[in-house]
C-alpha cells in the first residue's frame, strides 16, 4: 500500500504537465516523475519483488494522480 504520498508540478507554469511524485511503499521511499503521458519513471533504484507488484503500484499511482491532478 502507498503511504505519504506527494505529488508537486515539475514546471512553475502549471499548465506545462508534468509531476515529481515521493511516497512509502512497505517503508522504502520511491520518487519518481509522472509524465502527461501516464509514463512513470522511477528516480531512485526501486526494488519490487516482481512485475505484478511494480504493475499493482503503478495502477494505484495513476488512481492517485486522476485524483488529485485531473479533479
Amino acid at each position: 500500500m502507498i503511504q505519504h504520498f506527494r505529488y508537486k508540478p515539475m514546471f512553475k507554469n502549471t499548465q506545462l504537465p508534468g509531476w515529481t511524485f515521493t511516497f512509502l511503499y512497505q517503508g522504502q521511499p520511491i520518487n519518481g516523475v509522472y509524465h502527461k503521458t501516464g509514463d512513470i519513471e522511477w528516480t531512485n533504484p526501486v526494488v519490487f519483488h516482481n512485475t505484478e507488484e511494480e504493475e499493482k503500484i503503478k495502477k494505484q499511482l495513476h488512481e492517485l494522480m486522476l485524483y488529485h491532478v485531473y479533479d
